[in-house]
């Protein structure tokens, strides 16, 4: 029988990685010691909502919470462009790095500062590596044009199109492509010519996606997923909870 391929799915969530993450990640570790195969993270940096980067920290003295985000080059781009195509706006690092030193040991403070990325998504990658949270792993982007290229078509799905000088995520209307601004309000582009290398799923279209590259054989859910997973879509995966860890919006920091 072929290796276990063992899969746990997330956005970039934070300079540092918000909780459940870290508790997905140590979930999926422990499946691998129990059925062997590899370990796969499917990163959605797709996804486009900048609440997904929202940091969530305790001032060290104080047990104060404060939050921090990235900064973003507009307004079009805050709300629209794709976590792999928000910029890193200048001087955003070195504001951040300041604020840091109240909430974070040190050598974390000088890790954050050794990152060197232009997006969002890159940043956040880039930190989780750094600290060592994504060893012997294999990430999948959904943002990989070639990905992309080799998933399955579905229904209903995001087109990453130019607008206004910033990429967009789309969702594909029935004659347009709309951008949602909230609640019943929408923007609406004209349809224009785009190949699967811009495609990225919905919600609800993810899973078959996502399963049609990468096969996995158990995937680690968290708790909100379990509630609009179609398992359906992916019948020979066994499905595992994550493991529960306190205050799981939090950001991860080691030994805290």
């Amino acid at each position: 029988m072929a290796a276990p391929v063992i899969c746990f799915g997330q956005q970039p969530c934070g300079i540092f990685p918000r909780r459940f993450l870290f508790a997905k990640i140590q979930t999926a570790r422990r499946l691998q010691q129990e059925h062997g195969g590899e370990i796969v993270f499917f990163c959605h940096d797709s996804d486009h909502d900048p609440r997904e980067t929202i940091t969530i920290l305790r001032e060290r003295h104080t047990g104060a919470e404060r939050r921090l985000n990235f900064s973003f080059a507009n307004k079009l781009q805050r709300q629209f462009s794709p976590l792999f195509s928000k910029r890193v706006v200048p001087g955003w690092k070195e504001k951040t790095a300041a604020r840091l030193q109240q909430l974070v040991p040190a050598p974390l403070v000088e890790l954050f500062r050794s990152v060197e990325a232009d997006t969002v998504a890159d940043f956040c990658l880039q930190m989780y590596e750094r600290m060592g949270l994504l060893d012997d792993m294999r990430v999948a982007r959904s943002s990989d044009p070639e990905l992309r290229r080799r998933a399955v078509d579905v229904p209903d799905y995001f087109v990453d199109v130019p607008h206004e000088g910033e990429l967009v995520r789309a969702r594909r209307g029935d004659d347009c492509l709309l951008l949602h601004k909230g609640g019943n309000a929408y923007v609406h582009l004209p349809l224009q010519n785009y190949d699967k290398s811009q495609i990225s799923p919905t919600r609800d279209t993810r899973l078959r996606w996502m399963q049609s590259v990468i096969g996995c054989t158990h995937y680690v859910a968290g708790a909100g997923e379990r509630q609009y997973l179609n398992t359906a879509d992916a019948p020979d995966v066994h499905f595992v909870t994550r493991d529960a860890i306190s205050e799981s919006d939090h950001a991860y920091i080691p030994d805290a």
